[in-house]
């Protein structure tokens, strides 16, 4: 009889009691939105209910057969806020007459979909591993593409990070945050040992050669690539966030960060004396509040309204419906954490950013449970940058840091950041699937800790 390192549950019935609490969250908002505004229960609230729950049900059932020791938690988190979100620009529809919510819901379909075809066709995450530096030349390509006459959808608010097929935009960034960190962990994975072990020490600082500096240099360059020809500085400030953090959890060695910190200091700096539209989010978040900044084109009017609202809703909020978003610009993506924190109060908002915290922390534990070194920083690298997505957005709204042109994951309006999102999730259940799988200790290598060999179920004696 084989013995087992440890025995896990699926919990797959968990998690379903768990869709079905998160389905009535999404049902229960829709419904307020439609009571608050006098609405009656029309067909479309009836089918929209059915499609997410249709959705929910078939991703549990795939990961029955694809993945059954997956995390248990991290679906109904994702589908909370999913649902959340739709109806939140539902509501917004409502008021301003636009059509949001029907290419929302058709984009979650899209990303539920693809996300599925990840969990039925990715046999072991550590497959991807494989393709580290095709990782790198697909995100090299994906953030290009922006820029190719014939592609690009120009400039949208100041940013080039859109592509235009057909009457479809993409924002192929979404994507290269994935490919990015397929590529560092890939790369820190196989490269980890010559990183520590490699280069000078100067009192109780390790620094690294020269030629392993050369990723994060790539890095860097790839960050003020973004900020200089695609205007983006949120996505800038993601993709150098990821790699300092995925290097720093690969080596534990102060010194990347502190030589990331200082090459930060070097491009920001040079940033905001050379080109003008990041010295003028750094001057609009400084002068907020600031007459002739207010009334300015791509002043701060956006986000004071937004701080005016967040007031406005207090502890327990106006109610869904009740709010007075009709004032403030692009509510249903930029600002919609505003929205939410206007409308279901201070109380509200704090559940949202419980349930992001849950999510990060179940992809964290993903990341400390699995047994190869390529799918701990993979996890890490992907519920990260979740996590700094979130920081940058909400910071923004909340006037903490300059407001950048993130979108807050699963909740704001944009099919590319659904897409991603829903994509990053498939790969940490993935992840999770095979921490949480039971090995037989007669057969592991206890001796290698970030073992890469395939992972075997063993049935429970």
């Amino acid at each position: 009889m084989s013995q087992l390192l440890t025995v896990a549950k699926p919990r797959r019935n968990t998690e379903l009691l768990l869709i079905i609490v998160a389905l009535g969250m999404s049902a229960m908002a829709n419904a307020l939105v439609n009571l608050n505004l006098g609405r009656n229960f029309d067909n479309d609230f009836y089918t929209q209910i059915a499609i997410l729950g249709g959705l929910a049900l078939v991703f549990h059932i795939v990961l029955r057969l694809k993945a059954k020791y997956a995390d248990p938690v991290i679906l109904p988190l994702v589908i909370a806020l999913n649902g959340v979100g739709l109806a939140v620009i539902h509501r917004l529809d409502i008021t301003s007459g636009d059509s949001a919510a029907t290419r929302q819901w058709m984009w979650t379909s899209l990303a539920v979909v693809a996300a599925i075809t990840v969990i039925w066709f990715l046999r072991d995450h550590r497959i991807l591993r494989r393709y580290t530096y095709i990782s790198l030349l697909i995100s090299v390509v994906l953030l290009i593409l922006p820029l190719v006459p014939g592609l690009s959808a120009g400039s949208v608010n100041g940013a080039t990070v859109w592509i235009s097929i057909g009457p479809f935009t993409f924002q192929p960034g979404e994507i290269a945050k994935i490919t990015l960190a397929v590529f560092f962990a890939g790369y820190l994975s196989s490269n980890r040992d010559l990183i520590l072990l490699a280069g000078k020490k100067i009192g109780p600082l390790q620094l690294p050669r020269t030629r392993d500096l050369a990723p994060m240099i790539v890095a860097w360059l790839a960050s003020v690539g973004v900020l200089v020809f695609q205007r983006d500085l949120g996505s800038s400030i993601l993709f150098f966030g990821l790699f300092m953090v995925m290097i720093y959890v690969a080596t534990s060695r102060v010194s990347w960060i502190l030589i990331g910190v200082g090459l930060i200091v070097v491009g920001g700096t040079a940033a905001y004396q050379i080109f003008p539209h990041v010295a003028r989010r750094i001057d609009v978040w400084v002068n907020a509040f600031d007459p002739e900044y207010i009334g300015a084109a791509f002043g701060s009017f956006q986000v004071v309204e937004g701080l005016f609202g967040l007031a406005n809703g207090g502890l327990f909020g106006t109610g869904l419906g009740q709010g007075t978003s009709d004032k403030l610009p692009v509510a249903n993506s930029d600002m919609i954490i505003a929205v939410i924190g206007e409308e279901l109060g201070l109380i509200g908002l704090f559940a949202i950013l419980c349930l992001y915290a849950l999510l990060v922390a179940r992809g964290f534990r993903a990341a400390l449970g699995t047994r190869d070194a390529f799918g701990k920083l993979l996890a890490v690298g992907l519920s990260f940058a979740v996590a700094l997505q979130c920081f940058i957005i909400i910071g923004g709204v909340t006037r903490l840091i300059p407001l950048t042109g993130l979108t807050t994951p699963f909740l704001a309006a944009g099919g590319s950041s659904l897409l991603a999102n829903w994509i990053i999730v498939a790969l940490i259940l993935k992840i999770s699937d095979a921490a949480r799988r039971p090995i037989d200790v007669s057969t592991a290598d206890n001796s290698k800790p970030t073992n890469d060999q395939p992972l075997k179920e063993v049935p429970s004696p």
